[in-house]
């Protein structure tokens, strides 16, 4: 055992105590957290205007602060970007994390110098809880690699402005600094294959224990290694390779093919970590939930997800949640976001301590004639049924076909690319039609009832999903691929890549 393994141990004791409070004092947590934003943020212009002095408890805050998007947002936070001080938080921020909106376009969240501590803190405590969790400590010693974005900085009226995973590489604990990869020299490539291919160069021959990013991309790092080594699979390339730390995704639909390209079943970290904060991470091994962050300098609020487009939705603080309950998450924080809706949709899986499940997105949902499916639910059924027939998926998306050709009923379509495909395609459409049905009853009454046929799925050549987002040069970095949608853009250039072409 190395030096840097050895003190792991007894940091890592420390910072279990730490998270045991934060376990069992999530509510009182909250609260503080509550308070000390709205007096920290009552002289900005956005308290003032919001009459923060005024704001005593919860109800209070409901009554002042309003329910907002970014677009919603727009004139305080472009206010913020002109480089204007003390407008949704005092002083201007340290930095601005810019994210490709669906609707906004280019998206510039602020960062203050109180809250980017807080992102480096829940990545260190993560992987400080796993070893003391499991004992497990060799990762330490050898390599680690961070897929991630570029950290070169533009800079705007006095505010650096780049990518969250480039900021973050700013950020980086010195102990880790020398066993860290890429190098800043590649980690600076823009070109996403490019920089893949460099990477691979770079760590074909390191000693990688530690491999961090957004599964998708990871598995095109473990592709390109693979074939760079005459096809091995990871584990013979990298023999020390313990620990697999990812987010931004739902890995089970990844799992399977990054495990059969690993060569073995690894341990993993889910981590929920975003532009506007890091939320929650996995701290146990033996469940998939997300510890929340109560004491992280995000009050949470959350809207039960069939009342989010309500004029006057149900808002609720952390103890007032209830057990497997779709919610929108809304997040206040000490960047100086204020009733934000992120976006993304939280489940509970415990109370005890407070754990979440990522479900889905708000706008990543099919209701063109009232099912209301959302993803949890459409990865639920194909994955299960997946499994079930020994089928293996690379990715997929879903859209509705709203004008189907004369004569037939509407129906969903999924575009799969498989990495090994089913016997029949027919009878595995009936079987995730069917396993789609028993997760949402409209659904099932829409096909029951002759609104619906059964869904069809389009198998997609390979690689297509890697070309479809080449094509709208946002391949890599934190660039994801929506699960659903009620329209049809994507779909249908999706078709381009039918293996029927």
């Amino acid at each position: 055992m190395g030096f840097k393994a050895a003190l792991s141990k007894p940091f890592a004791a420390i910072i279990n105590i730490q998270l045991n409070k934060l376990r069992k004092n999530a509510v009182s947590l909250q609260q503080k957290t509550f308070t000390g934003l709205i007096q920290q943020a009552s002289e900005t212009a956005f308290g003032k205007d919001h009459q923060f002095a005024a704001i005593k408890t919860y109800d209070d805050f409901k009554k002042n602060v309003p329910i907002r998007d970014y677009e919603d947002l727009r004139p305080y936070i472009d206010r913020v970007v002109n480089g204007e001080e003390n407008i949704m938080w005092p002083g201007k921020p340290a930095y601005l994390a810019k994210t490709s909106g669906t609707t906004s376009g280019v998206k510039y969240i602020p960062i203050s110098k109180e809250s980017m501590p807080e992102h480096i803190k829940a990545a260190r405590n993560a992987l400080l809880n796993y070893i003391h969790e499991t004992g497990k400590t060799d990762f330490v010693d050898g390599s680690m690699i961070f897929l991630q974005g570029s950290p070169i900085l533009s800079e705007k009226h006095g505010i650096q402005v780049g990518r969250l995973s480039g900021i973050v590489a700013h950020h980086v604990p010195q102990y880790l600094q020398k066993n860290r990869k890429p190098s800043y020299e590649i980690n600076c490539i823009e070109d996403w294959e490019e920089k893949v291919d460099a990477i691979v160069d770079e760590t074909l021959n390191e000693d990688m224990r530690l491999i961090s990013g957004i599964p998708p991309w990871c598995q095109m790092y473990f592709d390109r290694l693979s074939q760079k080594s005459g096809e091995k699979k990871i584990k013979d390339i990298f023999p020390n390779f313990k620990l697999f730390v990812y987010g931004g995704v739902n890995y089970e639909p990844y799992r399977a093919r990054i495990e059969d390209s690993i060569g073995f079943p690894i341990d993993s970290i889910e981590t929920y970590p975003a532009s506007e904060g890091f939320i929650a991470f996995q701290d146990s091994q033996k469940d998939k939930g997300l510890l929340l962050l109560a004491d992280s300098g995000i009050f949470y609020e959350f809207i039960p997800v069939d009342e989010y487009f309500d004029p006057n939705p149900t808002r609720i603080e952390l103890k007032d949640v209830e057990l497997n309950k779709n919610y929108a998450l809304i997040l206040n924080t000490n960047a100086g976001l204020w009733g934000y809706s992120i976006g993304d949709t939280v489940k509970f899986i415990s109370k005890d301590p407070y754990k979440i499940m990522v479900s889905g997105r708000i706008k990543h949902y099919i209701s063109a004639f009232g099912e209301h499916v959302i993803g949890e639910e459409v990865e639920h059924a194909l994955l299960n049924v997946a499994k079930a027939e020994g089928v293996d998926i690379t990715e997929f998306t879903v859209a509705p076909q709203v004008n189907p050709p004369q004569g037939q009923l509407p129906y969903h379509e999924w575009f799969i690319e498989f990495a090994g495909s089913p016997k029949n395609i027919a009878e595995f459409s009936l079987k995730v039609d069917e396993a789609l049905q028993k997760k949402n009853i409209y659904y099932f009454d829409l096909i029951k009832g002759s609104i619906l046929q059964p869904l069809k799925i389009m198998p997609l050549k390979k690689n297509a999903f890697i070309d479809y987002m080449r094509s709208k040069g946002k391949l890599g970095g934190q660039n994801k691929v929506p699960r659903l949608a009620n329209d049809r853009k994507i779909a249908d250039e999706l078709s381009y890549y039918s293996i029927n072409e």
